[in-house]
């Protein structure tokens, strides 16, 4: 492993707190209470690795990381830190790309249901572990059809097929029960309530894009605007275990590079673990393992090392640690959980230094060249040189227009699918000349009810689109 790459100045105490590029990809934890310091730490690491030409994905739960595209120099108490640290501060913004479930505040962010998979699916409905097998079946029977799932329309239908074909799908399958099939199109209805059918669709997000350099050769900033995604929890956790599996998947073996091919930055990370089930939480544990050897280091950011399971916990070599508060039994076994994960310092009380933490202020323990802990330092966390304060709305539109990427995720595409198919197949079973309707099967009033739910949702692109397929199909014209 080479030693050309100048190391990370993450703070400085007594001694510098250095974060090596080459062992960046080993993952890291920055935690602590609310308004300690966090995001000002994730924005420092995420800056140094944008300078070493490394891309960045961060999630902006608060709405203020969107400065990043501008210089700093904003705020007077950075510019006296950087004199207090005896920094050469020079403000500086960096290459952004906006994204949005949503497509409002950045480019639409997609996935098809079939990428998605059933596992991640039943973990974004709540599924119960029956529910969750018939899930199982719903993409077997797509599958062995040659259906493709794409859209959550798609995924009604199908479990409208899979519900009406039961008996004939039982030798195969086993038994699909009709109270499951209801309960996947109650969760589907709801998450549709949530806005989570914008995630849902093409074009689906090409990887690569998260993987850029600008052209001076900084590490492209991605950053997901996920102010509206924290009131659907489940949906942010989700899409974000999406994309680290899909990394985990496509990215090649790379073992130790000298730097990381992409720094992945997941906050609030106590919703990927908050009630999900236990083959979940081993995926995302083993993903966390694996894919330091893709390249990938993965940044937690939450309030206390509590939150992550101990086997996740053990993953993550690089520690930035803000103050903790110990006003109650469960807040002093976090600070003692979060004092036991540091290799020992003998000049420093860590248990007692983790209350005592001021703002902007950090226990910092990284690893060294050798892959073992260094001893935890207490350090003033070094300034940002990007802006703090957000961008206004018509300078993110702006950053939007200007990217390379614009214009191909905004057109949405709507392949024929699992729902036109099968909607054509329903079509072709009806006799001709027949005068009377037969009763309407599972199928026929799922289509019917989607074409209520597509009006209500009219304003709103995809609505327009769900409901032109929609009507075509029940009133007999052609889209």
């Amino acid at each position: 492993m080479t030693t050309a790459i100048e190391p990370i100045l993450v703070g400085r105490g007594k001694k510098d707190a250095m974060l090596l590029p080459g062992m960046a990809n080993r993952h890291g934890l920055v935690a602590g209470a609310t308004g300690t310091g966090k995001t000002v730490s994730l924005r420092v690491l995420a800056e140094a690795f944008s300078d070493l030409g490394v891309p960045v994905f961060l999630a902006d739960v608060k709405g203020d990381l969107s400065g990043m595209a501008a210089p700093g120099g904003d705020s007077p108490k950075i510019t006296a830190r950087a004199r207090e640290l005896g920094l050469d501060y020079q403000p500086a913004g960096y290459p952004v790309v906006f994204w949005d479930v949503f497509g409002r505040a950045g480019h639409p962010l997609r996935t098809t249901i079939s990428e998605m998979g059933p596992l991640l699916l039943s973990r974004l409905l709540g599924l119960n572990e029956t529910q969750a097998g018939v899930m199982e079946v719903i993409f077997r029977a797509a599958d062995e059809a040659g259906l493709l799932l794409l859209d959550l329309k798609d995924l009604r239908a199908m479990a409208a097929y899979v519900g009406d074909n039961a008996a004939s799908l039982r030798t195969r399958f086993g038994n699909v029960s009709t109270a499951s099939i209801g309960a996947i199109q109650r969760a589907l209805l709801a998450i549709e309530g949530q806005g989570g059918e914008a995630f849902f669709g093409e074009p689906t997000l090409d990887l690569d894009d998260l993987l850029q350099t600008a052209a001076d050769g900084r590490g492209v900033v991605n950053i997901l605007n996920a102010q509206a995604l924290m009131a659907a929890p489940k949906v942010y956790a989700t899409m974000l275990l999406w994309l680290l599996s899909e990394l985990f998947e496509r990215l090649p073996e790379v073992g130790d590079p000298e730097k990381p091919k992409l720094v992945f930055f997941f906050d609030e990370a106590h919703l990927l673990f908050d009630d999900a089930p236990k083959a979940l939480v081993e995926k995302i544990e083993l993903t966390t393992r694996l894919i330091r050897s893709k390249g990938v280091g993965i940044y937690f950011v939450t309030q206390s090392p509590l939150d992550l399971p101990d086997a996740v916990l053990a993953q993550l070599g690089n520690r930035v640690q803000h103050a903790l508060r110990a006003f109650t039994p469960r807040d002093r076994k976090g600070v003692a959980a979060a004092a036991g994960t540091f290799r020992e310092n003998p000049g420093l009380d860590t248990e007692k230094a983790i209350t005592e933490l001021g703002v902007g202020e950090a226990l910092v323990s990284c690893l060294d060249a050798r892959g073992m802990p260094g001893v935890v330092e207490r350090a003033l966390v070094a300034p940002p040189r990007s802006r703090l304060t957000p961008l206004a709305e018509a300078d993110i539109q702006a950053v939007i227009r200007g990217s390379v990427l614009f214009g191909h995720y905004e057109k949405v595409l709507d392949r024929e699918s699992a729902f036109e198919l099968l909607r054509t197949r329903a079509e072709h079973r009806e006799e001709p000349g027949q005068t009377a309707r037969p009763a309407r099967s599972q199928t026929e009033r799922l289509l019917t009810n989607m074409a209520e739910s597509a009006l209500r949702s009219i304003g709103t692109q995809i609505g327009r689109q769900i409901a032109r397929g929609v009507l075509g199909a029940i009133f007999g014209g052609k889209r």
